[in-house]
């Protein structure tokens, strides 16, 4: 088995293989790059998202800087996301995430771990495991998503959440360790912040 096979097969490998650090040293590289874009440069940046990531749609944003063990070369991104400041992928294996999904500043999608045993752990081995998130979810500001979680369509993860496990779809989870609060209900069509009612007459 080839250590690129290893890196998604969720074995254990370690990540100090000369052909990988290579390949990672150019993906950071223009990753630097795109940290270093001015603000006026949206197509810039819209064109070398299009070169970093192994899938991106179309209307996706990204606000700088924006931190990816491989630049962004395992992401799978939908159309229309958003990300604010600070978001980190660790991309060691592929990170999917769905169409018109946010992410509020400083959160981290994380899909590599480390074995608990100290001896392994003090060789630098390595696993990794794939993050799913669905479509339409809000991942809220500072949350952190472990290694091998799925995340449901139209889901809310509160701010500050660690997300251990797999979270249902239509649901508002909170938390350390997260857990599911409430479904998404009638009430959410009817208030968008405490006692603020929506007023769909002045949306667009």
């Amino acid at each position: 088995m080839n250590i690129k096979e290893q890196l998604h097969n969720g074995s254990l490998y370690l990540p100090g293989n000369e052909e990988l650090a290579k390949e990672q040293t150019l993906c950071l590289d223009r990753l630097y790059d795109f940290n270093r874009t001015r603000p006026t440069e949206y197509e810039k940046r819209v064109a070398m998202m299009k070169e970093m990531f192994a899938e991106i749609g179309e209307n996706c944003y990204i606000e700088p800087p924006f931190h990816s063990n491989w630049g962004g070369k395992h992401v799978h991104f939908g159309k229309n996301i958003y990300a604010n400041f600070n978001l980190t992928l660790v991309d060691d294996t592929h990170i999917y995430v769905g169409d018109y999904t946010m992410f509020g500043p400083n959160v981290t999608v994380a899909t590599a771990g480390h074995p608990i045993q100290p001896e392994l752990r003090q060789q630098a081995y390595q696993f990794n495991a794939p993050v799913t998130i669905g479509k339409n979810c809000w991942i809220g500001a500072g949350a952190v998503l472990l290694p091998g979680v799925t995340i449901g369509d139209n889901t809310v993860i509160g701010a500050g959440s660690i997300v251990t496990k797999d979270l249902p779809s239509n649901v508002i989870a909170v938390g350390n360790p997260c857990k599911v609060l409430r479904e998404v209900s009638d009430h959410d069509k009817e208030y968008y912040f405490k006692d603020r009612k929506i007023d769909y007459s002045d949306l667009g």
